[in-house]
């Protein structure tokens, strides 16, 4: 059963920016849009496995670094004509502190990491 995790604060992550998360089952990459919203999704793009967290965030979208694919932050999915799905996780910001719906399983204790943005 999934439950919402405090993981930091929204002002940890630059506007148009990522942080990655590290879990037990694979790292998940936490993007803030320009208008500070929150997405997350499986740091991995649905082509060939690149580090979305590294690419280009344009308003809800983030652009792989390696092949120029275009993933939605809001559903995780490739825009056409590229096909394919990264994992989208829940998130919500209260108080300035954002929160991922998350299975417990997938982590002990989650760590932010600092990557390029």
């Amino acid at each position: 059963m999934s439950e919402w995790i405090e993981i930091g604060s929204v002002e940890d992550i630059p506007r148009r920016g990522a942080r990655v998360l590290k879990t037990e089952c694979g790292d998940i990459a936490v993007f803030r849009s320009a208008d500070d919203r929150i997405f997350a999704i499986d740091d991995q793009c649905p082509h060939r496995s690149g580090p979305l967290s590294q690419g280009i965030v344009h308003g809800w979208k983030v652009t792989c670094p390696l092949h120029n694919w275009a993933i939605e932050l809001v559903s995780g999915t490739a825009i056409a004509p590229d096909e394919g799905c990264a994992t989208k996780y829940p998130a919500r910001v209260k108080n300035g502190i954002f929160s991922l719906q998350l299975d417990p399983s997938h982590f002990a204790s989650p760590i932010l990491k600092v990557v390029s943005t």
